[in-house]
């Protein structure tokens, strides 16, 4: 690749492409769950990440979305995680194209959204992923975050994780 996708918040015209990216994203890595329907934050994306506390952002290339990842308050669904007295919100929709997996975008991604989360006040970020998603959770051990909690279920085994951003 010549050049570098270019990360950048996104704007109201850009919903209807993010949405088709993620859902494609999405559909690919959970094809079971794609027939759910239009997850809610993406059902109010303007309102959840360019009017409310989340922060959305993209990584375009040759004019196309090539990755994203965004995140929203944590609405402290997880009773043995509520973070009491903490700003906490909620790392979601990571996703990259496979074929720039492991170029060292995502990690851009992260620490340019980590950048925002600091400027916005955020205490803790955080998230949950699964062990059958390749590499995920290693990744997210590498941007400093840690497992705290990994559920029973045999088919999801969700782990939960966490990071207090600072400036780095």
């Amino acid at each position: 690749m010549s050049e570098q996708p270019i990360i950048q918040a996104v704007s109201g015209a850009d919903i209807p492409e993010i949405l088709d990216f993620v859902l494609e994203a999405r559909a690919g890595l959970f094809p079971k769950l794609s027939a759910s329907g239009m997850l809610d934050d993406l059902a109010r994306f303007a309102e959840v990440y360019l009017q409310g506390e989340g922060r959305f952002l993209i990584a375009r290339h040759a004019g196309r979305i090539v990755a994203s990842i965004g995140y929203l308050g944590y609405d402290r669904r997880f009773p043995n995680l509520a973070y009491p007295g903490l700003k906490v919100v909620e790392g979601v929709r990571l996703f990259v194209v496979p074929t720039l997996r492991r170029s060292g975008l995502a990690g851009a991604l992260y620490r340019s959204l980590k950048a925002m989360a600091l400027a916005d006040g955020v205490e803790m970020i955080y998230l949950h992923t699964h062990p059958f998603l390749p590499g995920a959770i290693d990744f997210w051990l590498r941007q400093g975050f840690e497992i705290i909690a990994v559920d029973a279920d045999p088919v999801w085994q969700t782990t939960h994780m966490h990071n207090r951003p600072i400036a780095s």
